[in-house]
């Protein structure tokens, strides 16, 4: 019970911090402590939880590294992977097969911030791995994954499995396939969830659907509101203080994307 008081504290506690170089400077030592906790108990939920979350968000938010950041992922997917196989072992049996088997397994998992947490990992190890097409061609199971969280609970963690849609159907334009204008409704529906409080919403609606639909009037009001923001929500201190951060850098270069 204190192993994992500690690893749900010390997750809040990063999670919730404003200054985001400290998180940065300080989360290793951290992320071994949180090692330790795994290996001494390796099936424990709450650690197993915390070390894919953690491991994960320090992978795609401060890992300049490419190698680095694949070896982090590599944990927090291995980690969000054991976490949700223990209470649904199905999932395991079917997330390396056929899309149809995951799909027909994924109906009998009914805990919300399982499914989030190895959905999360699993995006953030497909974003860390985006050279190896094996690795993007799991992008179809996470869909699958954020579809069936939006179908239980769409309004967990501030709406991010819509965030996640959004992301995914703004990957091409129509003319090679693409659904951008499904992507901006999980967008807007992400940011009607959170009541505008979560910032990464908008940022990365700017970044994929704005950008891909070379609509800078919708990026740069996007951004100026992040910008602009003033907010303290407990649990996005730390996400939105890096939202802010790449909102100006993407206003920084509004005007050179939109001209070429």
């Amino acid at each position: 019970m204190m192993a994992d008081r500690f690893a749900n504290n010390l997750g809040n506690a990063i999670l919730n911090q404003d200054d985001p170089k400290m998180v940065k400077d300080g989360a290793p030592a951290f992320l071994i402590l949180i090692d330790s906790l795994v290996i001494e108990s390796p099936d424990n939920l709450s650690i197993l939880k915390a070390s894919a979350t953690l491991n994960g968000a320090y992978a795609t938010a401060f890992v300049d590294d490419p190698e680095r950041a694949a070896h982090l992922s590599d944990k927090s997917f291995a980690h969000g992977r054991r976490a949700i196989c223990q209470d649904f072992p199905n999932i395991c049996d079917h997330d390396k097969g056929p899309q149809e088997a995951f799909l027909a397994a994924l109906q009998d998992v009914d805990d919300v911030e399982l499914l989030f947490v190895f959905g999360s990992a699993w995006a953030g190890w497909i974003q860390t791995h985006s050279r190896d097409w094996n690795a993007v061609a799991n992008l179809s199971k996470v869909e699958a994954i954020m579809a069936r969280i939006i179908a239980l609970d769409e309004a967990y963690e501030w709406g991010r499995a819509h965030l996640y849609m959004g992301v995914i159907k703004s990957q091409l334009p129509p003319a090679l396939g693409g659904k951008p204008e499904v992507g901006r409704s999980h967008f807007e529906k992400a940011i009607e969830l959170s009541q505008g409080k979560d910032l990464v919403a908008k940022v990365e609606f700017a970044r994929h659907y704005a950008r891909l639909m070379f609509d800078q009037a919708l990026h740069d009001e996007l951004l100026n509101d992040v910008i602009s923001t003033q907010t303290s929500e407990v649990g996005l201190a730390l996400s939105n203080a890096l939202a802010q951060q790449q909102a100006k850098a993407l206003m920084a270069t509004s005007q050179e994307y939109f001209e070429d």
